[in-house]
């Protein structure tokens, strides 16, 4: 009840601030902006505005609450507000950071900028951030915060709960403490809602889990989201290959993984980078598109080729100029389901080379199946049309053979993009629509070249 009142009463700040912009009242702006919206809301409400209304809000933002926004912000926007600071505006913003998301926000400047950030920075912080940085931003590494809180396994539940009692607050997302070595080598986990009721006299040893295993500082950021969401966790720590502590990563981090896959999963099947900018400026939104066009054209001039070695067959039998989109069409939307359902397999981890054949075969039955199935409708449909009982077994013949090579290809690419490290979301769909009416258009009019030749 609590939260619905919470959303209700924000929604209502943002429709008076929206009342505020449009009246020109500034000071009642800024009011709202930073007397009643959280950053989370703050960034929505830029990231939802036009170029020039964004730059009037940013300056309206109170000193004191930009670094907050920033980190809620897509990449495309951040970029462009970190551009406008110079080292020692970045250092004063980013002084509360966590080392992990003052990492992201680094990897996002130049070389030159990054060292004189780090140069203003104490030599503890420094040392945190550069660890983080030294790993890819797509690595556990990358995703780890360095702030912890470790414990020995021989000390008891009381000292650690005087130890704690120390500190002003526990870092965000703390649902366990680490339990290491005296080397920093990784033991186990010890929870704190176990310890709360566990005997303050029995030492950490007997407490702690030690079942639990370590993220490899190396792993892929999409396996972490894996197994965060496999083990249902909140925190996990990091290790080295020789198994020494180097961090943690929090939840509040692989959903922001999560949210950036599918973002990137969406926009890169239409050939857009999954921060794009939805209120990007004319030029800069023209220019990032063209490439994707050009590319589009050069395989729709391939699919037009095959169609112009048949051109006499066409002339003499007109109808097939009407019926090739129908068989073009199936083959697309065939071989985009067997598309989408092999990369979210292989997102999520459930194909490997062990079952790769089992799916293959899975396929090929259910495009023949399917093919025979609409082959069936679309023939009766051309020969009642055509009043020509032959171009309907033609168009059934191309929607079977189109069918079925949708299924393998649709299998089969992800699989060798992936393999030759191309993005399979990206390059997938152009490359498989591609094929599809390159098939469809050969075996329909060269069927058709056959009979009425």
């Amino acid at each position: 009840m609590t939260d619905i009142l919470e959303k209700s009463q924000a929604r209502q700040r943002l429709r008076s601030l929206s009342e505020a912009l449009d009246s020109g009242a500034l000071k009642q702006v800024s009011r709202i902006l930073n007397g009643g919206l959280s950053p989370s809301d703050i960034a929505h409400l830029l990231e939802s505005s036009p170029p020039r209304q964004r730059a009037l809000l940013w300056n309206l933002v109170d000193k004191q609450l930009e670094g907050e926004v920033l980190q809620y912000l897509n990449d495309d926007i951040r970029s462009y507000f970190l551009s406008q600071l110079n080292a020692q505006e970045l250092a004063d913003i980013i002084e509360d950071f966590e080392s992990d998301d003052l990492a992201d926000l680094l990897q996002q400047l130049p070389d030159t900028v990054i060292q004189e950030v780090l140069d203003t920075m104490d030599e503890q912080d420094r040392q945190r951030v550069e660890e983080v940085l030294s790993y890819p931003e797509d690595t556990a590494g990358g995703l780890m915060n360095t702030d912890t809180i470790t414990v020995r396994p021989d000390i008891s539940i009381d000292v650690v709960l005087r130890y704690l009692r120390r500190h002003r607050n526990l870092p965000p997302m703390t649902d366990s403490l680490i339990v290491v070595s005296r080397r920093d080598e990784f033991i186990g986990m010890l929870p704190i809602t176990k310890m709360l009721v566990s005997n303050p006299a029995a030492t950490v040893r007997e407490v702690m889990d030690t079942d639990i295993d370590p993220i490899p500082v190396t792993l892929s950021d999409n396996k972490v989201a894996t197994l965060f969401e496999r083990y249902d966790l909140i925190s996990a720590p990091v290790v080295s290959e020789e198994g020494r502590l180097l961090g943690r990563i929090t939840i509040d981090d692989v959903v922001d993984v999560i949210r950036e896959e599918s973002d990137h999963s969406l926009m890169s099947m239409a050939g857009l980078d999954e921060d794009e900018d939805t209120f990007a400026p004319i030029l800069k939104t023209t220019r990032r598109r063209a490439v994707w066009l050009g590319i589009n054209l050069l395989t729709a001039f391939t699919a037009s080729a095959v169609i112009g070695i048949f051109e006499a067959t066409i002339e003499k039998v007109v109808a097939l100029a009407v019926l090739m989109p129908i068989v073009a069409s199936m083959g697309g939307i065939a071989g985009s389901q067997t598309l989408t359902l092999v990369i979210r397999g292989m997102a999520v981890g459930q194909i490997s080379g062990a079952n790769v054949g089992w799916l293959l075969n899975r396929e090929f039955v259910a495009g023949a199946l399917n093919g025979v199935l609409w082959a069936t409708v679309v023939a009766s449909a051309a020969s009642f049309w055509f009043a020509d009982i032959m171009i309907g077994v033609i168009i059934a013949a191309a929607l079977v053979i189109n069918l079925i090579a949708a299924a393998l290809v649709g299998t089969v690419l992800p699989l060798f993009l992936k393999s030759r490290n191309i993005d399979p979301a990206l390059a997938g769909s152009v490359i498989l629509t591609t094929v599809t009416d390159c098939v469809g258009f050969m075996a329909f009019l060269g069927l058709a070249t056959l009979v009425y030749a």
